[in-house]
């Protein structure tokens, strides 16, 4: 049985947490391998189950392991190496290194373009702007929680098109908007909000990635402006100025 402090002023669980974390660092348990059952934790750290899955829900909501029903709890398969490029796709990204990219909508309305929104698409102040509020997954782990604004005007039931194809990239092209480029990509860090620390699942504590984007069409128009927040521990950037 290993030996923890029971009389330290560190709770058990998070103890648990930062010994299979290390591991984790380690190379002990591998990314994508299957954690030791509850029972064998318990057994190993003599703990109750209780405090088995307090130590591991804490691991899940720091993205270093995922819980599936039935089968486990696995080593999340590490950092996400982002390319940010003219062309950068989520969905490519992700499949390229074999993670499943996933995403839930939060919020779909129409907005008058502040003064800033309406700089960067090249708009009216105030004129009607579709917003969108979305978070996307890697493996079922939050990796982005985004904010899009595209010009209303131009993509008129851009939510109903967005029903009917699975991509971003698909829902544009059935508006005529075949191809478009990253026109400019602004990186700052700062630490996050408890909601956004929430709906990414992760510490208060562990600073964000912040990106501000512009795409644009093939005659230069832009076409939606987004901000971006990316969990710092689970992305790096890489990116490609060819």
């Amino acid at each position: 049985m290993e030996t923890i402090d029971r009389k330290g002023g560190s709770a058990l669980w998070h103890q648990i947490g930062e010994i299979l974390a290390a591991d984790i660092a380690a190379g002990i348990f591998a990314p994508g391998e299957k954690l030791p059952t509850e029972p064998e934790l318990m057994q190993r750290f003599g703990v109750s189950r209780f405090t088995v899955r307090q130590a591991l829900g804490h691991l899940e909501q720091r993205g270093l392991v995922r819980a599936e029903q039935g089968r486990g709890t696995f080593v999340h398969r590490g950092v996400l190496d982002y390319t940010l490029s003219k062309r950068t796709r989520f969905n490519k990204n992700l499949i390229e290194q074999g993670f499943e990219p996933g995403g839930e909508l939060l919020v779909h309305e129409i907005v008058p373009a502040t003064e800033r929104i309406a700089t960067y698409l090249k708009l009216a102040m105030g004129v009607p702007v579709i917003h969108r509020r979305g978070v996307m997954t890697a493996d079922g782990i939050p990796v982005e929680l985004g904010d899009s604004y595209y010009p209303a005007e131009r993509f008129p039931d851009f939510d109903k098109a967005r029903l009917h194809h699975p991509t971003i990239s698909a829902a544009l092209a059935s508006y005529g908007v075949t191809d478009y480029e990253r026109l400019s990509t602004e990186i700052e860090a700062r630490m996050p909000t408890a909601e956004e620390a929430r709906i990414l699942r992760q510490p208060k504590s562990t600073p964000l990635l912040i990106t501000r984007k512009v795409d644009a069409d093939a005659g230069g128009v832009p076409i939606t402006y987004s901000e971006s927040m990316w969990s710092a521990e689970r992305i790096t950037f890489n990116v490609d100025l060819r």
